[in-house]
């Protein structure tokens, strides 16, 4: 199983920092009983592990190089790899740079690097062979990507950061076969690349028939971009122990002895 990381983003809104964003320090674990900062990103990819992963492709900007120096080629037993996006035009084409890579019987999944949630285990409670939505509750959707399901959970309509929002309910992470994530990038070419939110076009795919899963079972998710959300996740997670988390970063470059990937692919 895939999972892909869209990590190109500027960071503008947590900006000026001296690295990625994605390596933000938030929080901390034990390692052998040393007490170590953890980085933002980490969070996202211990998840991904958890549900299934064994194979992580980060897609960053060609000024990312830092990422590839902390992640390297490997991370607690999964594969890592590195697709670039040359400039930055949005959450769908950075998904999309990961397509060649993937083989058709493959199933991926899609997270926020730099998000934080709960439960860890999230991502089993998404079902196999179907693309589904890890739905959490939130104050404040219209910041987000609302989710309006069914009385059955089939996704209606995503409600991207509009005001007024039906649903409290936003997604953190989906997961889908690679044949659906094929279909939504065709569905993009298609309607000239202009939708830069998954949300809309998604939207698009289910008015032609597709179909769609939300899954409430998020408990809290937190947006690290903002000083603000910053703030939340330093709160969220002194009310929950360190876990003792993945290895060292020490270790990530070992734990698989491939060396990394970095694919540029044109779309």
């Amino acid at each position: 199983m895939w999972g892909i990381i869209p990590a190109a983003g500027a960071g503008t809104r947590i900006q000026p920092l001296a690295f990625s964003k994605e390596l933000l320090p938030v929080g901390s674990r034990f390692d052998e009983g040393v007490e170590r900062p953890r980085a933002v990103s980490e969070y996202l990819v211990e998840r991904m592990i958890r549900g299934g992963a064994d194979r992580i492709c980060f897609v960053i900007s060609p000024g990312k190089s830092d990422i590839l120096g902390y992640y390297g080629g490997g991370i607690g037993g999964a594969h890592v790899c590195y697709a670039v996006q040359p400039k930055p035009a949005g959450l769908c084409d950075s998904i999309f740079r990961a397509v060649p890579l993937l083989a058709e019987d493959e199933t991926v999944l899609v997270g926020l690097p730099d998000t934080i949630w709960f439960p860890e285990d999230g991502l089993r409670d998404l079902p196999d062979g179907a693309f589904s939505f890890l739905l959490f509750p939130v104050e404040r959707p219209e910041f987000f990507d609302a989710v309006v399901t069914d009385a059955a959970g089939r996704v209606r309509e995503i409600q991207v950061k509009q005001p007024g929002a039906e649903s409290h309910w936003v997604w953190g992470a989906f997961k889908l076969p690679v044949g659906i994530l094929r279909e939504l990038h065709e569905l993009w070419l298609e309607r000239g690349r202009r939708d830069e939110y998954i949300g809309t076009l998604v939207n698009a795919w289910l008015a032609r028939g597709g179909e769609a899963l939300g899954i409430p079972a998020g408990e809290s998710y937190v947006d690290v971009g903002t000083l603000h959300g910053y703030r939340e996740a330093i709160h969220l997670l002194e009310e929950r122990p360190a876990p003792s988390g993945l290895p060292t970063v020490a270790a990530f470059v070992s734990a698989v002895p491939a060396s990394p990937t970095v694919a540029e692919v044109s779309l």
